[in-house]
């Protein structure tokens, strides 16, 4: 059976793999040229936007450099759900501040890296990722993730 791939959240990114690959999408106000991520469909998050601006979906730079880096060693607390029979995988996160639009944004690291493999400054890319699969293994619940540019991983 194959699997579906559905996006943690909606809109957030895309995989299109006929040559844009995968992406996150931001919004940008037309009045201030200013950049959001997550999106923001509503109104121009900028204090000092002139208003009157209009929001347009823009896919976001592919690549950017670590800003900071954390890892997560431990089980979430109540109210987040974790199955406590389930082994536990201690995860990487990574804050990088993308190129071209200066934004940082927060994620995961790909499988594979770790703390030890990233430094703050080491440019990355944004690539496709799974965050976990149902139980029967008929959906994949997509998300982004980030990993070291020219790493073997």
């Amino acid at each position: 059976m194959a699997r579906t791939r559905t996006p943690v959240v909606s809109g957030w990114f895309t995989e299109d793999a006929s040559g844009g690959g995968f992406r996150l999408l931001g919004t940008r106000c037309s009045a201030c040229t200013a950049v959001f991520f997550p999106r923001e469909d509503a109104y121009c998050r900028n204090p000092h936007c002139p208003g009157d601006g209009e929001l347009a979906e823009v896919p976001l730079s592919p690549r950017g450099r670590v800003w900071s880096y954390t890892d997560g060693r431990y089980r979430p607390p109540a109210p987040y759900v974790s199955d406590p029979d389930a082994p536990w995988e201690p995860y990487t996160l990574v804050a990088v501040e993308l190129e071209a639009e200066g934004v940082v944004v927060l994620g995961q690291a790909a499988p594979g890296v770790g703390v030890a493999d990233l430094a703050v400054g080491m440019e990355v890319e944004v690539v496709g990722g799974v965050l976990n699969e149902d139980a029967d293994g008929a959906t994949a619940w997509t998300t982004w993730q980030f990993k070291p540019v020219g790493g073997a991983r």
